[in-house]
C-alpha cells in the first residue's frame, strides 16, 4: 500500500508543480509523476533537517516543502526533456 501512496502523492505533486509553473510543459504524465513523488522525498528530507518532521494533525509545513521541491524538480526535468527528447519530437 506503500507504493500506491507514494504514486498518488507524486502524481498529485506533479499536477500542482505543472500548474504553478508558468508556460506548457512538455514532460509526459509519467514524468511527472516520477518528479512528484521525488519531490515528495526531497521535501521530507529538508523537512527533516528543519525539524518538522511530523507534528500533530497535518503537516502543513512538510507538505509546503514537498510542494516546492516538486516544483523546482519538475521545472529542471522539463527543461532537460525539452533539450534531448523535445528536439527529436519537434522534428516530427
Amino acid at each position: 500500500m506503500g507504493w500506491l501512496w507514494a504514486i498518488i502523492v507524486g502524481f498529485v505533486l506533479g499536477l500542482i508543480a505543472k500548474a504553478v509553473i508558468p508556460g506548457k510543459q512538455h514532460s509526459p504524465l509519467w514524468l511527472t509523476t516520477i518528479c512528484g513523488m521525488l519531490g515528495a522525498i526531497a521535501g521530507n528530507a529538508v523537512a527533516r533537517g528543519f525539524g518538522v518532521e511530523s507534528t500533530r494533525g497535518i503537516d502543513w509545513s512538510r507538505h509546503a516543502f514537498q510542494l516546492v521541491a516538486a516544483v523546482i524538480i519538475v521545472f529542471l526535468v522539463d527543461m532537460a526533456y525539452m533539450a534531448t527528447l523535445g528536439k527529436h519530437k519537434q522534428r516530427a
